[in-house]
């Protein structure tokens, strides 16, 4: 029976689809961390009732705040990632800084309000430049692509997910390695982020180093996967591997996640199939065939049926 495989061109088509959803935010504005400051004048006194707004990095959302008479503020319920605050009063001055919340949590950031005027907010340049990018990686103009978030990790070092981005531009383009040398400096800032993992997971698979992706997926909680797509890949090195059980058991806790993704009924009848359980294979493929009568892994199903129907 023939191998299993998914093509490096959907795999180039999957990474871009995730590089231009993720281009109008990096993360999730809403968590339970917080910042906290305090703000005083030019004179070193704490100025009360000054207005804090908090931006998170290519996000719109403003998250408020206002200092207390000791001039300590805090904002609550941001999630982590880069933030820029500005702390302003009228007639007193404004100031504005960049700090990042890691593990919920932020070093304290106080300022001095002064009456010259702010240095202009880069976000919307930012933001502006990523979208050209994800258009650009969209329509197969990778080098220009990577041009542009190569410029933008110069200027702004501190925003280490431009790196994932940068990625995901050579994993399009079929330059694994190189993708996952960029994508380590976003893991290592954010080392629970299940998205990023799995990614990198895949990458590796792609690399040949299925042992480093398979510890990586082992650390990975289920429930929190978004898209078995990694999981599938997977399963199908373990059915080519001749792992036939592992694989079904793989993709039976993937049915669980994803009771509405049918081809996994497909792959879990070849894993059968390579484990030599053939009713239960010849069970999955009829369920699959149900669902899916015109797909091209249903013509496959059919032919794996009628070939059991001969071998009896």
């Amino acid at each position: 029976m023939n191998s299993l495989h998914i093509s490096s061109r959907r795999f180039a088509a999957a990474v871009l689809a995730m590089a231009l959803v993720a281009s109008p935010a990096f993360a999730q504005t809403r968590g339970s961390g917080r910042i906290t400051g305090k703000v005083v004048d030019a004179q070193g006194q704490p100025v009360a009732d000054a207005v804090v707004k908090a931006v998170m990095l290519n996000q719109t959302e403003v998250i408020s705040g206002k200092s207390d008479k000791k001039g300590e503020w805090k904002v609550m319920g941001v999630a982590d990632g880069t933030w820029t605050v500005e702390v302003s009063k009228p007639g007193v001055g404004v100031a504005k800084e960049t700090v990042e919340v890691k593990g919920e949590r932020a070093p304290a950031l106080n300022v001095t309000l002064k009456a010259e005027e702010a240095a202009p907010d880069p976000t919307a340049g930012v933001n502006a430049e990523l979208q050209k990018a994800a258009e650009l990686a969209q329509a197969g103009k990778y080098a220009e692509a990577r041009q542009i978030y190569t410029d933008l990790i110069a200027k702004y070092p501190q925003v280490y997910q431009l790196e994932g981005f940068l990625a995901r531009v050579y994993a399009a383009e079929g330059d694994y390695a190189k993708a996952l040398e960029h994508l380590k400096v976003n893991v290592e800032k954010e080392p629970n982020n299940v998205d990023l993992k799995m990614f990198e997971a895949e990458l590796m698979m792609q690399t040949g180093d299925k042992t480093g992706a398979r510890a990586i997926l082992d650390t990975i909680d289920m429930t929190q996967v978004k898209d078995p797509f990694t999981f599938v890949n997977e399963a199908i090195t373990m059915i080519n591997e001749g792992k036939g059980q592992e694989a079904a058991d793989l993709l039976t806790k993937l049915m669980a996640q994803f009771p509405t993704q049918n081809n996994l009924y497909y792959y879990r009848g070849r894993a059968y199939v390579a484990a030599q359980k053939l009713p239960e294979a010849k069970a999955d493929f009829e369920k699959y065939v149900s669902l899916e009568p015109n797909s091209k892994e249903a013509a496959d199903a059919k032919k794996i049926l009628e070939q059991m129907k001969t071998a009896k």
